[in-house]
């Protein structure tokens, strides 16, 4: 299996973000170079499993979440998989993907 390393430091970096932390800060809690942070971010380096291990520790988020944009351990995890992929999409793919969905979403609902 081959890990797209560019969206893992997506996913990194977001959650990096989210709880309000620096490079710097977490390069020190883990006690790397905020540089080595940096290029996992950017995607320019593989990250090995002991690293993302403690990298989910200091960032509260599951290994198979950064590691596949899902976490099957909440409730709508393919919610994140769906957004990454509408977030690659132009306004005319989104505006397909929607007629698409939307009998779909809909389908039951007047039945109530």
């Amino acid at each position: 299996m081959s890990y797209d390393y560019s969206l893992i430091g997506k996913r990194i970096r977001q959650a990096r973000e989210e709880r309000e932390l620096t490079q710097e800060v977490v390069a020190e809690m883990l006690d790397v170079s905020n540089a080595y942070i940096s290029k996992i971010e950017r995607g320019k380096t593989a990250i090995s499993l002991e690293r993302l291990s403690q990298l989910c520790v200091v960032l509260d988020e599951s290994p198979e979440y950064i590691l596949s944009g899902t976490n099957s351990s909440t409730k709508d995890y393919l919610r994140h998989e769906i957004v990454e992929m509408l977030e690659r999409c132009s306004p005319e793919k989104i505006k397909l993907i929607l007629q698409i969905i939307k009998p779909i979403v809909d389908y039951g609902e007047n039945k109530k």
